[in-house]
């Protein structure tokens, strides 16, 4: 499969417990804990500064650091929105300087294709708000990264069933991201795509293609049959198609922001399972005996992959590579033996098969808390 880990984004450290403190109640225990927000803050500052290296147990550390900030950020939230804490949130919220920058807008690439935090160190622009809100929604932002993070390790070691639950979990907090953001004014602050409807409805759609992707993969691992792989492969294609219609819909101004490395990956990926898929469609139609109609859809395929944009990832365009010689190596032989033996008429492409799509990974809806 295609790797491609988003750059998450930076942050300047804030030391909140020191304007802001809160005590919380458990009326159950009757017992009474002040909120230490500042260091779940920190652990969270130091979680982003590391790199995982696709280590399974980092990642895993990662996300319980973040979920819990998570549920204390909204514990503080709440707190402020209290009428008997007006002045104090005022007060606090004047002095409040929360800053991040962008991952999305990076075209960085590490020695080993990795895109993490650790390798990227250029002078991104820092964006500046007092909204807490703005906090939460960068917080929850990073937690569907490091959930996708987590489906990727989880992929190399071939667990794939896990490995589509958590791209399903991805996608749910980037989809919660997406519907919140409609709610909020965040305008002012430009040339961040984060912050972004459409880019976060994008990334919910690229977490249910890789989903899609490993579900395909196992499909093959378990001898399903060529015609529904076929379907699964081009059901990631069709998630990445929306994914794109997306990013370059009319109302997203933030696309040409992104990084070209990031959208190489989008194209690159769709391209893939198609070409995927249109392997296997031929399979199945030659063990029906439809060995014209199996070469036609394998020249097509070619025909398509040569259209492609050349992604300029060496791993990426490798794993192209490859996948395009077996489809060349497979329409050899198909035409060899129809030369041979079968003798059948290849039907114009107007009267091939088309590739359809089979979209089963469905995302798992986030909830609050």
């Amino acid at each position: 499969m295609l790797r491609y880990f988003i750059p998450i984004p930076k942050t300047k450290k804030i030391v909140l417990g020191n304007v802001f403190k809160f005590t919380q109640t458990d009326k159950k225990k009757g017992t009474k804990t002040e909120l230490n927000i500042s260091l779940s803050r920190k652990q969270v500052e130091d979680s982003i500064d590391r790199s995982s290296h696709g280590v399974e147990a980092i990642v895993r550390e990662d996300l319980v650091r973040i979920k819990a900030y998570i549920i204390l950020l909204r514990s503080v939230i709440d707190h402020m929105n209290k009428p008997c804490n007006q002045e104090i949130s005022n007060r606090f919220i004047k002095d409040l300087k929360i800053r991040w920058s962008s991952g999305l807008t990076l075209a960085c690439k590490s020695s080993n294709g990795l895109s993490l935090a650790s390798i990227f160190k250029s002078s991104a622009p820092f964006f500046q708000s007092k909204d807490m809100l703005f906090e939460l929604h960068m917080i929850l932002f990073i937690y569907a990264l490091k959930l996708r993070e987590k489906a990727m390790v989880l992929v190399s070691k071939a667990d794939m069933v896990e490995s589509t639950k958590a791209y399903r979990e991805a996608a749910g907090v980037f989809n919660y991201v997406s519907n919140k953001i409609d709610h909020r004014d965040w305008s002012y602050i430009e040339k961040f795509p984060e912050l972004t409807s459409p880019v976060c409805s994008s990334l919910t759609l690229i977490c249910l293609a890789e989903g899609q992707a490993a579900t395909a993969n196992k499909a093959e691992e378990k001898g399903t049959s060529a015609s529904l792989v076929a379907k699964l492969h081009y059901g990631v294609t069709q998630f990445v198609a929306e994914a794109n219609a997306s990013l370059l819909s009319k109302t997203n101004t933030q696309v040409k922001h992104l990084s070209s490395r990031f959208l190489d990956y989008v194209r690159t990926l769709g391209a893939l399972h198609e070409l995927k898929s249109g392997k296997h469609l031929a399979e199945s139609l030659e063990s029906e005996g439809e060995l014209g109609e199996a070469i036609g859809v394998l020249r097509r395929t070619l025909a398509r992959a040569k259209m492609t944009t050349q992604c300029r990832d060496d791993t990426w365009k490798s794993i192209f590579k490859k996948e395009r010689e077996q489809v060349t190596t497979m329409m050899n032989k198909y035409e060899c033996l129809n030369k041979t033996m079968m003798l059948q008429r290849i039907p114009v492409e107007a009267d091939l098969p088309t590739l359809q799509g089979d979209k089963i990974v469905k995302l798992i809806p986030y909830v609050d808390g």
